[in-house]
């Protein structure tokens, strides 16, 4: 295995320290899948230059000229604080003829956008939700097509941010304030989609053209209150005293069948190449109880921290966490951008 040059794009104020020596718990949430990247790395031999980057382009113009990185790891998700112009930073490095890792700018952008690359997915005939968005400044007007409950949630924003029990409403006044809450949340349209009771499925997929799913990851949602409904709310994903209290876990989906397991993952494959994603992905879905999949997001470059679902899927398969990460730099130095065909 050859050594690289490896330049870490990361949000400023999240350059990890390189030992955790002296650093203390709640100092790490903030840059964990930075250090762990950043350190796994090293460990494979590499040499890694991380680089904070907020809202200014140069430093990484300076970075590739001075360091001369064979390539580029991407862990970069906003730039000037807005959560879909990632984009524009791959779309620059492509400029710049520079490897990258992760997700090409058009996978990028259509499937960060929400209603884009659900209007994609329905055009493909791929089971998503029935949808509505709702610009700023306009009236809510719930199209008839669309039935309670409804999930209400921002379209281009992820994390579960916004995200929490009064996203699911039930008539047209709590719709109408929902999606004036997102509205001054985000400054952005929001989406609301048919709420689709069942399992929550979370599915890695790696490739550019050869295409590998995970084992289907799920969200146990534990003693949830029964009138609290299961979805990932910011609580639920972030809040740990939040998850210890009512034992909320993600794992190895259990009691899928092979022909459950065959059919999750050719869908996961259609989702990924409509989008036109390549590096890795996760697919966000809902398995309803009479067994019905439905697409709910594609997820371009998720969160990989040793330990979070999509390492630990493919852990279970047997690619360890150093393997899993070379394996996204190979993907990345072999993705065929369109400047090498010039």
């Amino acid at each position: 295995m050859s050594k690289l040059r490896v330049l870490a794009l990361v949000r400023e104020g999240h350059v990890p320290p390189e030992t955790l020596s002296g650093v203390a718990d709640e100092e790490i949430n903030a840059w964990k899948a930075e250090f762990d990247v950043c350190e796994t790395l090293r460990g494979l031999g590499h040499e890694v230059l991380p680089l904070g980057v907020y809202d200014d382009l140069a430093p990484i113009r300076a970075a590739i000229s001075e360091f001369r990185p064979n390539i580029t790891f991407m862990l970069l998700e906003e730039f000037h604080g807005v959560v879909t112009y990632d984009f524009a930073v791959i779309s620059y490095l492509e400029l710049m003829q520079q490897a990258y890792t992760g997700c090409n700018p058009r996978g990028l952008l259509l499937s960060k956008d929400k209603a884009l690359s659900k209007k994609v997915l329905s055009y493909h005939r791929i089971p998503t939700p029935r949808f509505a968005v709702f610009p700023v400044g306009r009236t809510v007007r719930r199209p008839k097509k669309l039935s309670f409950p409804l999930f209400v949630k921002s379209v281009v924003e992820d994390a579960s941010f916004g995200i929490s029990q009064a996203s699911i409403v039930h008539n047209d006044q709590t719709l109408a304030e929902r999606v004036q809450f997102i509205h001054e949340k985000t400054n952005d349209r929001a989406i609301a989609e048919q709420y689709i009771e069942g399992r929550e499925i979370y599915v890695g997929v790696i490739g550019n053209s050869r295409l590998k799913t995970f084992p289907a990851w799920e969200m146990n949602f534990g003693q949830l209150p029964s009138e609290v409904a299961r979805i990932a709310t910011s609580r639920v994903k972030w809040d740990r005293n939040y998850q210890k209290k009512y034992g909320i876990t993600t794992h190895a989906a259990k009691d899928l069948d092979v022909m459950s397991q065959e059919k999750i993952s050719k869908l996961c494959k259609r989702v990924y190449r409509a989008l036109g994603m390549s590096g890795y992905a996760r697919m966000d879905l809902r398995l309803t109880a009479s067994g019905d999949i439905h697409v709910i997001e594609a997820n371009a470059n998720p969160n990989i921290e040793y330990g979070e679902d999509f390492s630990e899927s493919a852990e279970s398969v047997g690619i360890s966490y150093d393997a899993l990460l070379q394996r996204i730099l190979n993907l990345g130095l072999n993705y065929e951008a369109a400047w090498m065909n010039v």
